[in-house]
C-alpha cells in the first residue's frame, strides 16, 4: 500500500465519531484534520488523557493517537489522517 515512513503524507483517512471506550478504526493515525474548531481529547501513545483547547477549524493536529474521547470534546468534523 504506497509508502510507509514517519514523514510520508496520509495513506488513509477515516471519518471519527468520538468516542471514550472505543479505539479509531484503523489504530493509531499520524494526525488529526479539524473541520469546525473546539477542544479536542485524546488518549496518547502511552494512555495518558491529553486535552488539546482553542483548536482551529481547518487545522492539522500533528498528534499520534489511537482513540478520540467524546468526553471534552467539542470540536467537530474530526478525521484521522493514517
Amino acid at each position: 500500500m504506497g509508502i510507509q515512513t514517519s514523514t510520508h503524507s496520509s495513506g488513509a483517512c477515516r471519518i471519527i465519531t468520538p468516542n471514550d471506550s472505543t479505539d479509531l478504526p484503523l489504530g493509531v493515525c499520524r494526525a488529526l484534520y479539524v473541520g469546525v474548531g473546539g477542544t479536542i481529547s485524546i488518549v496518547d501513545l502511552s494512555g495518558t488523557t491529553v486535552v488539546f483547547t482553542g483548536v482551529l477549524a481547518g487545522s492539522i493536529l500533528p498528534v499520534q493517537t489511537a482513540r478520540v474521547n467524546a468526553t471534552s470534546t467539542t470540536a467537530t468534523a474530526l478525521i484521522a489522517l493514517y
